[in-house]
Parts: structure tokens; C-alpha cells; sequence
């Protein structure tokens, strides 16, 4: 027996759980060997010198590398590291508000179920948010398809990303993966009463339509014994609702590009990685961060389904860019009585922002910005009806 099909036995979570802190000075050796990830941090920490004497930059990113290695031992070290940088890229690319948060109780594990703009900042600042309070930080879960490049799998996992596998071979290995999958979370809940951070969707909702996809809540459900209901599994889960929204999305230009192209766009390489780096460095403006009401116990998948779907809109933070957004794709101005913050983003700003992607990407970008207005016109148009019965 190979010593992975071992290691296989002893933890079938091995290959997707995050890494723990016996893991670390493996992994942290690893990383501090690596040259692209040397010259990555080079080209973060030293731009100027990496423009001009590139080689120097990229062996002072490598010394950085062993002497932080030799620091961490633990993976709330390495945490504790990233903390400031975070801090400060946030403080500097938007201003980041909470609600909710002081009505609940963080101790309990759950699951918090988020929407999903931006690959690494909605956990990133639903961590920031916990940090700030004191609070154990959340479980990450990420997609392989993010993971293409060993450094970047290797970093996602000590900072407490577990693996979501989607690029498995046929639908019975894609049934074993995700079984697993949902075995994990309700262990790391239940058991290991962990915080999990899952998106309510796959991928992001590139068109700011923020719908929950029905099969993320069934594969949830999948760790049920023989005879356990589904909504007894969802009820242990304790599900939170978590809603952000960001004035301006830093990817809003390659988004629009993507959904014109429809079907036949196709990614590069490491398209998603670039994705990630513009996000975290792009200005957001206002950044808000929405802590819903724990879901009531005993819903079934398509209750659960529409109380999210509910709360994702009722508790959407609109900004003046999805109010102008909207006006701007009816030529019409925007209902009375709709709630929005005015935010930090100058009309003319954003619309020269609009202006500067191609004429056939704008209509796309629009839609992005104003459809969280319709959901949220769509649901006080239900309250209304609901009221009237």
C-alpha cells in the first residue's frame, strides 16, 4: 500500500480539507522553493525594482519567502501575517461596512452561505469581518479550477480553503466527489464545529442576478444517513444567509466581455487567477457586508431555496451605480420609494467607466449593475401583492 493510500484511509478528507497545522512546515517549505511564487511576491512587495532589475527582485522575494517560513509554524501564524496586508489592501480599495453582525450569536459552527461577485474577496472580507470581532475565521470553500497553479493551491489551503472538486472524470466520480464533499462540511459543522463560508452558487453571478442554484442546497443534503430526511441535515447546518455588495466590481469590464460572448466565450489559462489579482488591488467603492437571519429549522430544499433567494435581495445594499445603471438601460428615472446609499462613485465617473469598454460589452455591464434593483422592485412588488391577500 503507497503511503497516500494510506494517508487516503486514515483521512478520506486528505486531498480536499484544508491544511492543518502538523501540515505547515512541509507546505511552507514548498512555497519558500518556489520561484514563480518568489517572483509573484516580488512583484507585489518590490514593483519598482521588479521593473528594473527583475532577477534582484525575484531572489529578495525568494529570502522573504524562507525568512517568513521560518516564522510560521501553525496556520493561525500564517493568519495572523496576512491580517494586516488584508487590512490595508482593504482600507486602501474600498470602505467596507457590516450589518447584521451585532444580532447574532458567531460562536455556534454553521454554515454561512454567501452570493458570489468576486472569486476572493466575499470570503476574504466575511473573514475580515470575523477578524475584527475576535472571532475564529471561517472555512473557505474554493473550486479546483482555481487551484491550476501548485502555489496558489497550496496558499488557498493554509489559509483555511477547503477544495470543491469539479474536474473529475464521468458522473460517478463527480456523485463520489461530491458526497464527500458534503460529508465534509457537515463533519467539519457538526464535528469539528467549524464555520464553513459556501457560495450559494457556482461560479460567480457574472449578470447581478443573485439566484441560488437549487443543486449547491441538495449537495448539502447528500451526507444523510439511510432513512435521515434532508431537512434534518439543512436544519444541523444552521444556515446563515450572507450578502455583499460592492458599488463598483473591479471585474465588471471582463464580465461583460464574458457575457457577450455567451456559450462561446472560453477562458484563458490562468484567466481566473488574474481574475482574483484584479479583484483584491481594484477599487470597489463602498463595500457592504449583510449578515442575515439564521434559516428556520425543518425547511425543505426549495423552502431553503427561496428564503435565501429572499433575504439575498431584502438585505442587498444598492448603491447610486446600480440606481444610475438602471435608469440609464429604461430610460426611465428609477421608482419611487427605492432604498440606495449614495456611495463614493461620482456619476460622470461612472459613466465615463461605461464609456471606456466596447459599445457591445455596455448594455451587459449595465445589466449587471441594475438587476439587483429589479430584485429587490420584484420583492417589494410581492410584499405588496402578500399584503393585499
Amino acid at each position: 500500500m503507497t503511503d497516500s493510500t494510506a494517508s487516503d484511509l486514515e483521512d478520506p478528507y486528505a486531498e480536499i480539507r484544508p491544511f492543518s497545522s502538523p501540515d505547515v512546515p512541509q507546505v511552507l517549505t514548498r512555497l519558500a522553493n518556489d520561484a514563480e511564487l518568489a517572483e509573484t511576491i516580488a512583484l507585489w512587495r518590490l514593483p519598482r525594482l521588479s521593473a528594473m532589475w527583475p532577477g534582484l527582485a525575484r531572489r529578495l522575494g525568494s529570502l522573504w519567502l524562507h525568512l517568513a517560513a521560518r516564522r510560521l509554524s501553525t496556520v493561525e501564524d500564517l493568519q495572523n501575517l496576512i491580517a494586516p496586508n488584508l487590512s490595508r489592501m482593504i482600507k486602501k480599495t474600498s470602505r467596507f461596512s457590516v450589518g447584521g453582525m451585532e444580532r447574532l450569536n458567531l460562536e455556534p459552527a454553521r454554515v454561512y452561505l454567501s452570493n458570489h461577485r468576486d472569486i476572493f474577496m466575499d470570503p476574504a472580507y466575511a473573514n475580515y469581518a470575523f477578524h475584527r470581532q475576535g472571532s475564529r475565521t471561517l472555512a473557505v470553500a474554493i473550486g479546483d479550477n482555481l487551484l491550476s497553479k501548485p502555489w496558489v493551491a497550496d496558499l488557498m489551503r493554509l489559509n483555511k480553503s477547503f477544495v470543491v472538486k469539479r474536474d473529475v472524470g464521468g458522473p460517478r466520480a463527480l456523485l463520489a466527489a461530491t458526497k464527500l464533499l458534503s460529508q465534509f462540511i457537515r463533519d467539519a459543522v457538526s464535528q469539528n464545529r467549524e464555520a464553513i463560508w459556501i457560495a450559494h452558487r457556482e461560479g460567480r453571478a457574472k449578470d447581478g442576478r443573485d439566484v441560488t442554484e437549487p443543486a449547491v442546497i441538495k449537495m448539502l443534503t447528500l451526507s444523510r444517513e439511510k432513512g435521515e430526511l434532508p431537512e434534518s441535515v439543512l436544519s444541523e447546518l444552521d444556515i446563515v444567509p450572507l450578502v455583499i455588495a460592492y458599488e463598483l466590481d473591479p471585474c465588471d469590464a471582463r464580465k461583460a466581455a464574458e457575457l457577450t460572448a455567451g456559450e462561446g466565450y472560453v477562458k484563458s489559462e490562468f484567466e481566473d487567477v488574474a481574475s482574483i489579482a484584479q479583484g483584491i488591488v481594484g477599487d470597489k467603492g463602498c463595500v457592504h457586508l449583510h449578515f442575515g437571519e439564521p434559516l428556520p429549522p425543518g425547511l425543505q430544499v426549495k423552502e431553503v431555496v427561496a428564503e435565501i433567494d429572499r433575504q439575498m435581495a431584502l438585505h442587498y445594499r444598492l448603491y447610486r451605480t446600480n440606481v444610475w445603471a438602471w435608469e440609464w438601460l429604461h430610460g426611465a428615472p428609477a421608482p419611487e420609494g427605492l432604498l440606495f446609499h449614495e456611495g463614493s462613485i461620482s456619476e460622470q465617473s461612472f459613466r465615463a467607466r461605461v464609456d471606456s469598454i466596447a459599445p457591445e460589452h455596455q448594455q451587459w455591464m449595465l445589466a449587471m449593475y441594475a438587476n439587483p434593483v429589479d430584485r429587490q422592485l420584484a420583492l417589494q412588488a410581492a410584499s405588496r401583492d402578500s399584503s393585499c391577500d
